[in-house]
């Protein structure tokens, strides 16, 4: 009977390797690229958010872009830098 316990647990580690190798692994490449990206933005790039919207970067601090809105000038909203989804930057 002990060979089957063996098994078994043997069963178990092998599960549990896959999950890592399916689910944790490609997720935190994802965050990594993502951070990547977020600390690539500068001054002038475009932006898309999460919530949908296409901006500008007008100003910067550590964790914090003030993003300007539209063709109208005067639609500026600081946002979490986390909230960047897409950049494209400026030529």
């Amino acid at each position: 009977m002990p060979g089957g316990t063996v098994g078994i647990i043997l069963l178990y580690v092998v599960i549990i390797g896959g999950m890592y190798l399916l689910m944790i692994r490609p997720q935190k490449k994802k965050e990594k690229e993502h951070q990547a990206m977020v600390n690539s933005v500068a001054v002038g790039d475009s932006i898309l958010t999460t919530s949908g919207f296409y901006g500008v970067v007008i100003d910067m601090t550590d964790e914090v872009v003030i993003v300007e809105f539209g063709s109208n000038k005067n639609c500026r909203i600081p946002m979490q830098k986390a909230a960047i989804v897409e950049v494209d930057k400026a030529e």
